[in-house]
């Protein structure tokens, strides 16, 4: 995109114009929407000039600038808008205007063009008023003015908002003897599809194998069934990937049924990745396997029964013995243990050794044998002289892990906290058996802004409302930090936190705490919309205000200001009022709202930002043509798909145009 953008500045700047600032502006009608008058069936033009004319270059420049001055698209400063659509090799085009003003020699119609006296560009006024486009017709180059674009607009929007139901009815079935369109339209059309709400279960199961993605979203029973048991590996493999919530059930017949070798590997191997929980029979079913692989993997399973566990330490293969030797250990008597720490095999003497020094001092001769030594100095019981030296070792990351052991006697941890690493002294700081006192005098500098992990002692201790004041009253960021996750705290840990100083201690708080106030939430809201772990938060927390919230429509701050229509009380006007709001998010809210009239969702389909754009042409009370409309435009297609009031038969067309291309007619 960035060498597009300057493909665009460079055919400018060859054609006379110096760009204003940084050039974008977004705060008129998108260059689409000003392109239509020129392209439309019934487009006029103000001056057609002859193309076999020898000054041709010369006479549209003049007569572009002449209309340009009187229809006042050259603001008084000589700024204006300018997009161009021809001219350069660039084919991703930009989406935005640029922020243009002539200089002393300039040329448009012989360098905006795809040679010269054949120009295609459109200019608009600063102001989004007034425009004036050049476009290239068989004989004659048009040049265009539209003054009061913003009311032709509303008019327009108006002329198409109204349909009768036989409009309606004509409009689909019109679609549906169309011929299938071309492949980027179809592609559209499935990548729209599959985000679609309203798509009933006899469409999703066709989006299985048109489009696999779908399987990220969480599926009804029956389709889901469908994945598990679906002829296309790509299906049963994302189905495991993707699909939440799979049932004991699903995942034993995705794992079990499998019938190449090769991946059934690969599903048991997802199925433990995830803690996936299987059946009796699966469990049984997969741990007696013939192949070993299978065997290692059931190993790995959380809820694999203790008898089938302990069976699999006596595996005939290594990689089996190895892989179920840590879960197995509580359950295995000292001779069973004896054995496997003189196993032949060193993976599995490793396992063992492990586990076996998880509680008692590990010498340096057994240190030194085994491989991961990080994870050594941050997870065993170490003998003193071992703990004292790798205190010094010369490599930061192992006395980094040394710091994390939670084996560790005072005094090495005393010496830990004076070290001259950074990340080894904030290692220090957070151990859980520090007093405040010792907490707060390891030299530590915290970034606000870094991503802040959560620490698995505090998360151990979020039932424990004495552990929950004394970590949220730390002045410790992190430990303040822990305590926030919590899904429950006592009021007056609440109350503190609520008002912590750090943004993102709130933050937390308002994410993860169901007792957060109304408050906290409001204040959150201002700056946050929601997370990728935690998408329907603050505005989904319970505590979130769900009345009286008619308060904020004149709030200056958009996003409090878009609450208002959360109120039971409000009303369709208000809709309409937001929905030409001067704040992006304030219209997009409004574009969302199923009380938006018929026309205000044409309207919205020109709004200057994409979102509110994609919102409406999603809007289900668009008009049958207008939705048409969108779904013939490869720039719309997309967000014209995901449209709820789509009828199902229009859905099915839209698969079978995807399975047999553009060729032939189709129709339900």
């Amino acid at each position: 995109m960035t060498d597009c953008r300057n493909s665009r500045v460079e055919l400018l700047q060859r054609a006379g114009l110096d760009i204003v600032g940084d050039g974008w502006a977004e705060d008129v009608l998108p260059p689409s929407a000003a392109w239509h008058p020129l392209a439309a069936f019934d487009a006029v033009p103000t001056i057609a000039v002859p193309q076999g004319r020898p000054d041709l270059v010369t006479e549209l420049n003049a007569q572009w600038h002449r209309l340009a001055v009187e229809h006042g698209v050259i603001g008084g400063d000589g700024v204006f808008l300018i997009h161009a659509t021809a001219g350069t090799d660039c084919d991703c085009g930009p989406s935005r205007w640029t922020r243009v003003r002539l200089t002393e020699q300039w040329d448009l119609a012989g360098v905006l063009a795809d040679r010269p006296g054949h120009p295609e560009f459109v200019t608009l006024s600063m102001d989004g008023n007034a425009l004036l486009g050049a476009t290239s017709e068989e004989y004659e180059i048009w040049l265009m003015a539209v003054a009061d674009v913003k009311a032709r607009l509303e008019e327009k929007a108006a002329a198409e908002a109204r349909e009768t139901p036989e409009e309606y009815e004509a409009a689909w079935k019109a679609f549906l003897r169309q011929p299938g369109p071309p492949e980027r339209l179809r592609t559209a059309w499935i990548d729209g599809l599959q985000h679609n709400r309203a798509s009933p279960e006899d469409v999703l199961l066709r989006l299985l194998e048109a489009a696999p993605h779908i399987l990220w979203r969480k599926l009804p029973t029956a389709v889901v069934d469908a994945a598990v048991a679906h002829p296309e590996w790509k299906v049963r493999s994302r189905t495991a990937e993707c699909q939440p919530d799979l049932t004991p059930e699903q995942w034993t017949r995705l794992v079990l049924n499998e019938p190449s070798r090769a991946r059934r590997h690969l599903l048991a191997e997802l199925a433990a990745d995830k803690h996936a929980q299987l059946t009796g029979a699966g469990y049984e079913q997969l741990a007696t396997a013939a192949e070993p692989s299978a065997r290692a993997e059931a190993a790995r399973l959380p809820g694999l029964p203790v008898r089938l566990l302990t069976a699999l330490v006596a595996d005939p293969d290594p990689r089996v013995r190895a892989e179920a030797v840590p879960r197995a250990w509580p359950h295995l008597d000292a001779r069973a243990r004896d054995g496997l720490m003189a196993d032949h095999d060193s993976s599995v003497r490793t396992a063992a050794l492990f586990r076996h020094y998880e509680d008692r001092p590990m010498p340096r001769s057994v240190y030194d044998a085994l491989p991961y030594g990080d994870h050594a100095a941050e997870t065993y019981c170490l003998d003193d002289e071992l703990a004292a030296q790798l205190s010094v070792h010369e490599d930061p990351a192992r006395r980094r892990a040394l710091a994390r052991n939670p084996h560790l006697k005072p005094e090495l941890v005393a010496a830990l906290a004076d070290d001259p690493d950074d990340e080894v002294r904030l290692a220090v700081s957070v151990r859980p058996e520090l007093t405040e006192k010792q907490r707060a005098s390891v030299r530590i500098d915290i970034d606000p802004q870094v991503m802040r992990r959560e620490l698995p002692w505090i998360a151990a201790l979020h039932d424990d409302p004495e552990a929950m004041r004394r970590c949220a009253a730390s002045s410790h960021l992190l430990l303040r930090s822990g305590a926030a996750r919590a899904r429950h705290l006592p009021p007056d840990v609440v109350d503190l936190l609520a008002r912590d100083e750090d943004p993102v201690v709130r933050l937390f708080l308002a994410e993860s705490c169901d007792d957060a106030p109304a408050e906290l939430l409001l204040e959150v809201w201002q700056w946050w919309s929601g997370s990728f772990s935690y998408p329907d938060r603050p505005r989904g927390h319970p505590n979130f205000p769900r009345s009286d919230l008619l308060r904020y429509a004149e709030n200056p701050h958009p996003r409090m200001r878009q609450l208002a229509l959360d109120d039971p009380e409000s009303t369709a006007d208000l809709v309409e009022r937001f929905s030409r709001d001067t704040h992006e998010e304030v219209r997009h809210r409004a574009a969302t709202d199923p009380r938006l009239s018929p026309v205000s969702a044409v309207r919205l389909l020109n709004d200057p930002r994409r979102s509110v754009r994609h919102a409406a042409a999603t809007h289900p009370r668009l008009p049958a043509r207008t939705l048409i409309r969108l779904l013939r435009d490869t720039a719309t297609a997309d967000s014209a798909a995901q449209n709820p009031a789509l009828p199902v038969a229009v859905m099915h067309y839209m698969l079978d145009s995807a399975a047999t291309g553009p060729a032939s007619p189709h129709g339900r």
